[in-house]
């Protein structure tokens, strides 16, 4: 495969059907586009679209993006202006606010931004950017004129209740708002279930315990009649804490009040104690389980150094992601083995994690594994064939990995290879959701809670709060839905924990043999374009560097379990 071909078919390409968001190659404007939006020393304002096309917006409505000098992209998040013609603002109360007396700048300003990478070259461009939260000089709504409701779905995590606790009162402390509403059971609990006044007093002492105070479902997302219900009861704010699905169905939300024309600010707080949200830098409740899994580490240890050929498993959360395996193992230093969703491995033959454990034991006398739950779950489905089965939030179902390996670690020693072991298995999942969290995390939950209300009191609706790169930000909800954070492993984060736990890299040489061909999905052509690949390394890397000069994002279709690990801006797997 030459790069003539690749450049002369790039070429052809009008349409394509994006994979990821690049908003330097999906805004160009088409005779359909006519808002876009242009910045100013001073402020941001829409305006028509000039004969040349910059700076447009794209077809689907909920993208804002301006674009300004030197390569700057703001993803901004929509606002009530958008929709809603000539609404009064108001002051600010926190200006007359005695705590905030000391404060030397009460509001952010208009035009402050927070970049995604921090990291550039000297000639980079500015790339993109997210609007930085805090207190605004003007606000959407009086005080008394609030009526507020939080909803809490999906798993539990902790901090659940201290973001709770810490909207409630923020709402009342900062801004003076007394109505506040809890909403029962998840998404189901807006037409199906009673709801529950929040004040202060309710709350005050609910960031100490477990769980979630409102309680929590998967599933029951219906978005008509949750509108119908927030409009009945006349709320207009709605504070949803929840993972990825939670917040896809808080974008439905979103699009239908705006549809109808409603002044009701919808405000995301990203909640997965598997930390696998993207963009932002890590989500509440993390710390806190990473923390409660040296608990379970320790145990599994002290059990395999009290034995002759001790092993301890421990299974840890993870479904897509194996950030608190990768974490808990680097603080512990007592792991052996990590293994996480995102680093495939085999168990017999040379390389492989049977030969890596009888090792370690010839070694130490004993080990301890780490498991991530989604980890192996392509080697269970070979012979369960479970892979389709979901659950109510659409999630996949898996298998109990722990347990498996666990038997398939105690049949190869003990039958094969006729070797006295003891193995202890242990699943702390259900202990570390429900405890409550941490200091760290108390005070992350409380700085989401107080972003998310001054977000919504300026105006701003349809948007997720959260850190990047250590300043806090507002970030529309396709951003965070659009993908899952998942560990890299050729990150050095990643090399790290290889250096503390010794493991072989348990890559099977056969799956990561060279592909034959990717695919690329085009709108124009109707189907994939195939392009034929040659050499793995040098072939691939060129095809890449073609196709971003060309401005093309694209996915390739997997057809194997293993994901080539190459930084590029889509997700590349291979199709052998």
């Amino acid at each position: 495969m030459d790069s003539s071909s690749i450049s002369s078919t790039a070429a052809s390409f009008v349409t394509l059907k994006f994979r990821c968001f690049d908003p330097t190659y999906a805004y160009s404007a088409t005779p359909n586009h006519r808002r876009s939006f242009v910045t100013s020393s001073r402020s941001l304002t829409p305006c028509a679209t000039n004969s040349n096309g910059s700076m447009a917006t794209t077809e689907n409505s909920e993208r804002k993006i301006i674009t300004g000098e030197a390569g700057y992209v703001l993803e901004d998040v929509p606002h009530f202006s958008d929709y809603i013609s000539d609404l009064p603002t108001y002051p600010n109360p926190l200006q007359d606010n005695p705590s905030y007396s000391v404060v030397k700048q009460h509001f952010v300003d208009v035009d402050d931004s927070v970049a995604q990478n921090i990291v550039v070259h000297q000639d980079s461009p500015r790339g993109r950017h997210f609007r930085r939260v805090g207190p605004r000089e003007k606000v959407y709504f009086e005080s008394d004129d609030v009526h507020a409701c939080i909803v809490t779905c999906g798993g539990l995590c902790p901090g659940l209740n201290t973001v709770i606790r810490e909207i409630v009162c923020g709402l009342y402390y900062m801004y003076g708002v007394h109505k506040v509403l809890g909403i029962e059971g998840g998404y189901r609990g807006f037409y199906a279930r009673n709801t529950i006044p929040l004040t202060p007093k309710i709350v005050n002492g609910i960031h100490k315990r477990g769980g979630t105070i409102l309680g929590t479902s998967r599933g029951g997302h219906d978005t008509s009649k949750i509108v119908d219900s927030i409009q009945d009861r006349g709320i207009n704010q709605v504070y949803v804490l929840g993972g990825d699905g939670t917040q896809k169905g808080a974008s439905a939300i979103f699009e239908e009040i705006r549809r109808r024309g409603l002044k009701v600010a919808v405000a995301g707080i990203p909640k997965t104690i598997d930390n696998d949200i993207p963009i932002i830098d890590k989500s509440f409740g993390f710390d806190t389980a990473v923390e409660e899994a040296q608990r379970a580490i320790s145990a599994a240890h002290v059990e395999a150094e009290s034995f002759e050929n001790g092993i301890g498993v421990v299974k840890l959360m993870g479904r897509y992601s194996g950030f608190i395996a990768m974490y808990a193992t680097i603080a512990s230093r007592d792991v052996d083995c990590c293994l996480i969703p995102e680093s495939p491995f085999y168990l017999e033959g040379p390389g492989g994690l049977f030969e890596y454990i009888e090792k370690r034991l010839k070694e130490n006398g004993h080990m301890v594994i780490v498991i991530a739950e989604g980890a192996g779950q392509e080697l269970l489905s070979e012979i369960m064939h479970t892979m389709d089965q979901q659950d109510a939030s659409g999630n996949k179902l898996l298998q109990d990995v722990g347990l498996w390996i666990s038997q398939k670690i105690r049949d190869h020693f003990g039958k094969k290879r006729k070797m006295t072991i003891n193995l202890k298995y242990i699943d702390p999942t259900y202990m570390i959701r429900a405890v409550p969290s941490n200091a760290s995390d108390n005070v992350y939950c409380t700085l989401l809670a107080h972003s998310a209300i001054h977000g919504a009191m300026a105006g701003y609706t349809g948007f997720t709060v959260g850190p990047v790169n250590g300043r806090h930000a507002y970030i529309p909800f396709y951003r965070i839905t659009e993908r899952q954070n998942r560990v890299v492993i050729t990150d050095r984060m990643w090399a790290r924990l290889l250096s503390s736990t010794n493991q072989p890299s348990f890559l099977d040489p056969k799956k990561i043999s060279s592909p034959s061909y990717v695919l690329f999905e085009s709108r124009r052509q109707g189907g994939f374009v195939k392009y034929e690949m040659k050499s793995m390394q040098n072939a691939l890397k060129q095809l890449v560097e073609k196709i971003q000069e060309c401005g093309l994002c694209f996915r390739i279709i997997r057809n194997h379990y293993y994901a080539f690990p190459i930084n590029i801006a889509a997700e590349l797997t291979i199709r052998k």
